[in-house]
């Protein structure tokens, strides 16, 4: 990562003159009249999609099933950057690599969209929990941690919102679209308040409401619904947790009577598997929808269909 930082600078510059160059091709490119857009990950490339409908077309930066958390752009991705219409990122404190970009960036040409602007992100710990002391030394030199919580879109509420700055954001560049935007916009919105209703119901009264997880990134859907996430590791899924973290962790799970452990699909589960055979505690799917693969998008699936079964998974622990 340190390497990454010192040749960004000729990177970007390299990046802008090509941009520069491609003006010409890339304003032909938009004559059919659509809007060429760049979304970093697959909850920012879904909500612009949905804002944008026919109005213009979407490209996903980071591939399906690469974690985000430590994704560097390469000098392709930073041209196409250059070149779109827009550019749709949750914020740096996930995408840490735009700040070192934007400057850099035509801003009359590309549009850049911070979907989480309008919100206050929550603070973060190393490892979620500020009552652990042992923490790794190591995590202080790392380039991707993060010193508030990111994970704004886990919870339907703030999606909307979200979904909403994109759409402003958008109808401030084309406001002969507004119209269309807010149409769009409206439709899916109204998904997502169907989705958060459901949410609420199932925990509404709800007596256990801890659940166990493989990283932090539940916070905000926690906080949204009155649950409380105890985390394996922290924000990133890429820390480890201290042994007396762990330690910490298996009184809990015995305390609570924890029927479900939770880990994720697309990244690594070790941690939360050796955990789960030191309990006796059975593991769940619970998706931070940080990444979909490419088999479960050509299925189909989407956040939406991803939250109902996260609401299904969270239902088996949660009562």
């Amino acid at each position: 990562m340190k390497k990454y930082i010192l040749g960004l600078g000729v990177l970007l510059s390299a990046v802008v003159l090509t941009a520069c160059g491609n003006n010409k091709e890339a304003s032909s490119q938009n004559n059919d009249g659509k809007i060429k857009a760049i979304a970093t990950f697959y909850p920012m490339y879904e909500f612009t999609k949905e804002v944008m409908g026919n109005e213009g077309e979407v490209e996903l930066l980071i591939p399906a099933g690469t974690e985000p958390h430590d994704y560097e752009p390469s000098a392709k991705d930073i041209a196409k950057i250059s070149e779109a219409d827009a550019f749709v990122y949750n914020s740096e404190e996930m995408e840490t690599w735009v700040d070192k970009i934007k400057d850099n960036i035509d801003k009359d040409k590309t549009k850049m969209i911070e979907a989480s602007h309008q919100i206050d992100l929550l603070a973060s710990s190393n490892d979620g929990h500020d009552h652990d002391e042992d923490v790794d030394e190591h995590a202080h030199e790392d380039e991707h941690t993060h010193s508030k919580d990111p994970h704004v879109w886990t919870d339907p509420v703030m999606a909307v919102k979200e979904v909403k700055e994109i759409q402003e954001e958008l109808a401030e560049k084309y406001p002969a679209k507004k119209a269309q935007f807010e149409k769009n916009a409206t439709s899916y919105i109204a998904k997502l308040n169907d989705l958060d209703n459901k949410y609420e119901a199932a925990f509404k009264n709800a007596q256990n409401k801890t659940f166990v997880v493989q990283h932090a990134a539940f916070g905000y859907l926690a906080n949204q619904y009155g649950l409380t996430q105890e985390s394996i590791s922290g924000i990133s899924p890429d820390q480890e947790p201290s042994p007396s973290r762990l330690a910490q962790l298996k009184h809990f799970v015995a305390e609570h009577d924890t029927k479900v452990i939770y880990f994720e699909e697309n990244a690594n589960s070790k941690v939360a598997e050796t955990l789960s055979k030191e309990t006796g505690v059975k593991l769940a799917v619970l998706n931070p929808l940080e990444s979909l693969t490419q088999k479960q998008i050509d299925q189909g699936e989407n956040y939406l269909s991803v939250m109902e079964k996260n609401l299904q998974a969270l239902q088996a622990t949660i009562k």
